[in-house]
């Protein structure tokens, strides 16, 4: 492979920039432009996208095909989808269904189930079970603002215990919105993640992902789940020029905290309720060399999806 700069390879993984092909790679990493054309690049893997419709507003690309088709536009090769119905419906099971059916008729090959559980209601064990054994889903996602549980739960570790057992991703999501937006009746619970690290370190073999959680995990809390614990987080709500960057450094610009090792940043664009350009850009203008974009975009995301039973 030719050496390339960060611009190059970024402006071709931003399909709403048309500049020259300068990134030689293999036949295995050519796809076909929205005209026809063939172009080159790399691809992502997405963490953190949703289905179905959020309750409060109507989101563009909220249908999964033209989800889908914005994501592809954008060279995301995968991406791991919970569904908005997991946020208010007591159904479980059939949130779990339907996203999994949606998945498979309008995903086009490229959208993961992560079903829901929600350890504060009876049948949660059977729930988790139906994710890995009937849906064969490679995870779960985790509501607790609006699932009514803590981490604190008592049967929260015992969740992460036949989760890892079963070898399931298990995605925990600190917020969906800005609370300044949310709809005045709608009282969501905060999230706190203290509980978590003594149950990971519990389970050294659990594969913890946290999604939107940096309003729920700053400073010497951040430096706990670094140094004592293996989970990782996504990019989704990370914000600030160079934000991305600054966070591998250990220099926000707000607060303080360690560095934190590349290897424990996945990609995630909270699509459709955020723009999928907004997550691309943030790496785009980030002090990264091409080594962390590229395990940041797609390698961190398959090693730990390689792991899964």
């Amino acid at each position: 492979m030719k050496k390339v700069s960060r611009r190059t390879f970024f402006s071709h993984s931003l399909a709403s920039l048309s500049l020259p092909a300068a990134l030689s790679v293999g036949k295995e990493n050519i796809r076909h432009g929205t005209d026809g054309s063939f172009q080159t690049g790399p691809e992502i893997i997405d963490t953190n996208v949703n289905v179905f419709e959020w309750p409060f507003r109507k989101l563009k690309y909220s249908d999964t095909k033209s989800l889908v088709g914005k994501l592809r536009l954008h060279r995301i090769r995968q991406a791991w989808a919970g569904s908005f119905e997991a946020l208010f419906h007591k159904d479980v099971n059939g949130v779990n269904s339907r996203l999994t059916e949606e998945c498979r008729k309008n995903g086009d090959g490229m959208m993961l189930p992560f079903g829901a559980v929600n350890v504060a209601w009876p049948g949660w064990e059977e729930d988790l079970r139906r994710c890995h054994e009937i849906y064969r889903m490679p995870g779960i996602r985790l509501y607790p603002g609006y699932q009514s549980f803590d981490l604190d739960h008592p049967e929260f570790p015992r969740l992460v215990q036949l989760a890892t057992e079963r070898g399931l991703i298990i995605q925990i999501v600190g917020d969906m919105e800005d609370s300044r937006t949310q709809h005045p009746i709608v009282h969501v619970r905060g999230v706190k993640i203290e509980p978590l690290i003594e149950i990971v370190k519990k389970n050294a073999r659990a594969k913890v992902h946290l999604l939107y959680w940096n309003h729920k995990v700053e400073g010497a809390q951040l430096d706990r789940l670094i140094a004592e614990t293996n989970v990782l987080l996504d990019t989704s709500r990370i914000e600030g020029t160079g934000s991305v960057g600054r966070l591998i450094e250990g220099k926000p610009w707000y607060g303080s905290h360690k560095p934190v090792p590349v290897e424990r940043i996945l990609f995630g664009s909270h699509a459709p309720y955020f723009p999928v350009e907004a997550n691309i850009l943030k790496l785009f203008e980030s002090p990264l060399n091409l080594q962390q974009m590229q395990a940041i975009m797609v390698d961190n995301a398959s090693r730990l999806l390689g792991q899964f039973k």
